[in-house]
């Protein structure tokens, strides 16, 4: 286990139980990490952010040679497990995306798929040097990048954004995305923070700018790692006015206000078909509306 998740207690939603222990002083051991690759377990993740299954549906690691680029993820105790991109899998390989490992796995595969799909979606990603285009080659078992033509280090980068759960102190303001299915599917408000700006004032700004909604205060909860393609998700309860919620501004399809009574309904299992829903349980925001049902308050 992990130092990280030890005395600790972790919420329910997935990417944060049972991590690898990432082993930061053996990223430069060229000597050590040698013989870990001797006897290591390692993950394959193709271009759309796949990876194999095994006849049982699980994660299937792989067998053949581990190239000399596969990035060390880390250690599960004396097990080492290291990430390798797959340009194409054999024929009849069975294959599962994140979401769907989310939630049929247990948590330390469901993790470590994660992490091993966003730093390999880095290295993908940036394979030049943003301040000179020099191509870059990768040290430090795959965790930075080099640039020879002007010294520019580059490392992997998780983009923050918050996710709230604002409410009046009676009702739950939830929006919905025109894309989403079923149409009753709402979810907590969530985007990026900005330059110069505190998670607190990313939480009034993106509120008002999707709803028109004023936050008055808002307090952190947790947070969720969300390779999506890499983004951390910043957990908060936010307290706000009861302004009507208006969304011209199109960033969403619709926000409403839910009372508890509606999410309540949702979160035991009583809801109809045209009642509200949720996320799932493998997410921050169900988590969040947990909280919320449960009492949280700003």
């Amino acid at each position: 286990m992990s130092p990280a998740s030890v005395g600790h207690d972790l919420p329910g939603f997935a990417f944060i139980a049972e991590p690898l222990d990432r082993a930061d002083h053996l990223r430069s051991d060229e000597v050590a990490l040698a013989a870990l690759r001797k006897h290591a377990r390692y993950i394959g993740v193709d271009g759309e952010g796949r990876t194999a299954v095994d006849a049982q549906g699980g994660l299937q690691m792989l067998s053949d040679e581990l190239p000399d680029d596969a990035i060390f993820l880390g250690m599960q105790g004396d097990m080492p497990w290291f990430a390798r991109s797959i340009a194409q899998w054999p024929d009849g390989q069975r294959t599962l995306d994140l979401r769907a490992a989310a939630m049929q796995w247990p948590a330390f595969e469901s993790t470590l798929y994660a992490q091993a799909r966003a730093v390999l979606r880095w290295r993908s990603m940036h394979r030049h040097c943003p301040v000179c285009g020099g191509a870059l080659t990768f040290s430090r078992a795959g965790w930075q990048g080099d640039c020879a033509a002007c010294g520019t280090v580059q490392y992997p980068r998780s983009d923050p954004a918050v996710i709230v759960a604002v409410s009046d102190g009676e009702r739950l303001l939830l929006g919905r995305q025109s894309t989403w299915m079923p149409k009753m599917r709402y979810s907590t408000l969530a985007g990026f923070v900005e330059p110069g700006e505190s998670l607190e004032q990313t939480v009034q700004r993106e509120v008002f700018e999707e709803s028109r909604v004023r936050v008055l205060r808002s307090r952190y909860l947790a947070s969720q790692p969300w390779p999506f393609p890499g983004s951390l998700m910043l957990g908060f309860v936010a307290h706000a006015e009861a302004d009507v919620p208006d969304t011209r501004q199109d960033e969403l399809e619709d926000a409403r206000w839910f009372t508890r009574d509606e999410v309540m309904r949702t979160l035991e299992g009583r809801g109809g078909e045209n009642d509200l829903e949720v996320s799932p349980r493998v997410s921050i925001s169900r988590w969040l509306i947990e909280q919320w049902a449960a009492g949280e308050r700003a």
